[in-house]
């Protein structure tokens, strides 16, 4: 009897066992899989991982969860250590001091319990017209976006976390407005960096005008402007495109937005915006390490407005900040401590308003400009820009205009300004050209200045042009002189090779410190040969040339370049013969017999050659 109630005892606590393992089985996803449904839910450690393994989904806590009172709901990177966070569902809610739970509610919600089963954090309620049934589920995608569907298949889509982004834009993320759905997609920093609740830093984009983005400090202070985008480049950075990566800016009625993408679908990318920094930063995943791509702003030129109304900024200048054509800084005193944030006033003003309708202005274009700040501009989209001068001609408030389309390089539609031009900054390279709206005066003092600095222009390059051929000319003088000095040298030595024929070899003084001079008749009695000529004839005094040897030094065969063959007599270095005996022997000999009829033919002294 004992045997067989602890075999029903036994048997009990199995089947207890397993009915309390297949509960939590229905609770618990597999370690792989991608995705819950109405009947699962992730709690404690518990993750979600895309099909590729790209990203994760979870509980964690910022910081490395060193005290683990806060826990919040997040996506990050499943390979890259750390982790990299890049989306967080209560990041103003945390769960404190209590576990959570994500599950999709009876209504087709996604929803965050903590430990008392009270709602922490919830997802948009799903549309009216989608049909929640018992298959709607959530899914962790290989982009990183985490999708919830109604029907759970390939039906429509109830809420998504690319809908509403934290401080990170990963690729295929939109940043903008979608008025069908009434969402705004914006940016914004971390308070800190073990504290994703919203921080001090947003990146948006602002409605009305040109689609341009903003970076804000707070609520409403403009630090950071990406320019207006022209339909073929936001032109407050239009160095932005590179070999890997490609943007696209999208403006309709019912969305306008910013997207990019990465042409290698390998490679790891993330927007972000960094409240530490106060910066826009992109980042590429490396050799193991996050690198930083690009950040903005980056220079002083990339601040907002930093040169005023009317002025505008050229990285280029040590000043940085210039007036627009046809206005002056409006406080010179700041400009010269380098503060042009008072911006220009007009040296001229309009003559709109003073009875000529403005028949007295016109415009002057200045180049690679940077587009004012577009948010309050109007755009004509069917205008040609001569409609557009028209129009500005005939609107007292009218400022500047441009091309609002130049997309293809061409030119349709227009935009113009009403309001004082701010955030300008000129390239190096082509972006576009603003016609900005001056006085005629003005006008036709700009035109007499350029001119007058063409008409420099062209008296420097003639200044120039006729400095480079007087030294050209004086180079090339003194080169015919040198060359013809060379040839007559040359032929002189030729000559002083010829020894025969009474006298024509080449006579020089020796290089001697004794004062020791000829007259015309010693020359024509003692021919003075020069010592090239003599090492030419003697192969330098080869030793294979050599003679014999005397008691004052050795006798060498020589041969001149006339084939005419001599004897020179080299006086030994160690002879006790000094430079005046030597020539008063070859004085004498030369005396005693006449050098035609003899084979005396000439001497040399050359320093200790003799």
């Amino acid at each position: 009897m004992a045997s067989d109630r602890s075999r029903r005892g036994a048997s009990t606590k199995a089947r207890a066992l397993c009915i309390l393992l297949a509960a939590a089985s229905f609770f618990l996803p597999s370690t792989s899989t991608d995705r819950i449904d109405r009947a699962a839910s992730i709690s404690g450690n518990q993750t979600l991982v895309s099909p590729g393994g790209v990203f994760e989904l979870g509980f964690f806590s910022p910081g490395g969860g060193a005290d683990g009172t806060r826990k919040y709901l997040g996506i990050w990177y499943a390979k890259v250590p750390g982790p990299t966070v890049v989306w967080v569902a209560n990041r103003q809610s945390p769960l404190v001091n209590s576990p959570g739970v994500l599950r999709i509610s009876a209504d087709g919600r996604l929803v965050i319990l903590d430990g008392r089963n009270a709602t922490v954090w919830s997802s948009a309620a799903a549309p009216a017209t989608a049909t929640i049934t018992s298959r709607a589920s959530a899914r962790l995608l290989d982009d990183g976006n985490f999708v919830l569907r109604s029907d759970g298949g390939g039906g429509g889509v109830a809420w998504q976390s690319f809908d509403y982004p934290t401080d990170t834009l990963l690729p295929g993320m939109k940043l903008g407005v979608d008025n069908r759905a009434g969402i705004t997609r914006n940016i914004t920093s971390w308070t800190s960096p073990t504290d994703p609740a919203p921080g001090a830093y947003t990146f948006k984009l602002v409605t009305g005008g040109l689609p341009q983005f903003f970076l804000f400090r707070g609520p409403a202070t403009r630090i950071y402007t990406s320019g207006p985008w022209n339909g073929a480049l936001l032109t407050g950075v239009p160095h932005l495109r590179s070999q890997g990566f490609s943007f696209v800016v999208e403006s309709g009625p019912d969305e306008t937005y910013y997207s990019y993408s990465i042409r290698n679908a390998s490679v790891l990318s993330r927007f972000v915006v960094d409240g530490a920094a106060g910066q826009l930063q992109r980042f590429v995943w490396s050799n193991g390490a996050w690198s930083n791509f690009w950040y903005y702003p980056s220079e002083p030129c990339d601040g907002y407005a930093k040169c005023g109304p009317f002025g505008y900024c050229d990285s280029a200048q040590y000043s940085l900040c210039s007036c627009l054509p046809g206005f002056v800084p409006r406080s010179p005193d700041q400009w010269n401590l380098r503060d042009a944030s008072g911006g220009c006033v007009r040296i001229t003003n309009l003559s709109c308003g003073g009875g000529g309708g403005g028949g007295g202005d016109g415009f002057w274009v200045v180049n690679r400009m940077k587009l004012p700040e577009a948010t309050n501009a109007t755009v004509y989209a069917g205008m040609t820009l001569e409609q557009c001068r028209e129009v500005c001609l005939g609107n007292c408030s009218c400022r500047a205009y441009a091309a609002a389309n130049v997309a293809g390089g061409g030119s349709r539609g227009c935009v113009i300004w009403g309001v004082d031009l701010l955030d300008m900054r000129q390239y190096s390279t082509p972006v576009q050209d603003v016609y900005i709206r001056l006085a005629q005066s003005d006008i036709d003092a700009l035109k007499a200045a350029e001119a007058n600095r063409r008409r420099s222009g062209k008296t420097t390059v003639i200044a120039i042009v006729c400095a480079i051929s007087g030294v050209l000319l004086m180079a090339a003088i003194c080169c015919c002189f040198w060359r013809t000095k060379v040839r007559r040298r040359l032929q002189s030595k030729m000559a002083s090779s010829t020894p025969s024929g009474g006298g024509n070899c080449k006579v020089r003084k020796p290089r001697l410190d004794v004062d020791w001079k000829c007259s015309e008749k010693d020359v024509d009695d003692l021919p003075l040969i020069d010592l090239e000529a003599i090492l030419a004839a003697t192969d330098n005094f080869a030793e294979e040339n050599k003679l014999g040897e005397g008691g004052f030094g050795p006798v060498y065969l020589g041969k001149f370049e006339d084939g005419q063959k001599v004897a020179v007599k080299r006086m030994s270095q160690r002879s006790v013969q000094g430079v005046q005996e030597f020539t008063n022997e070859v004085k004498l000999i030369a005396k005693l017999q006449h050098r035609n009829l003899v084979r005396l033919l000439g001497c040399c002294i050359d320093d200790d050659e003799r």
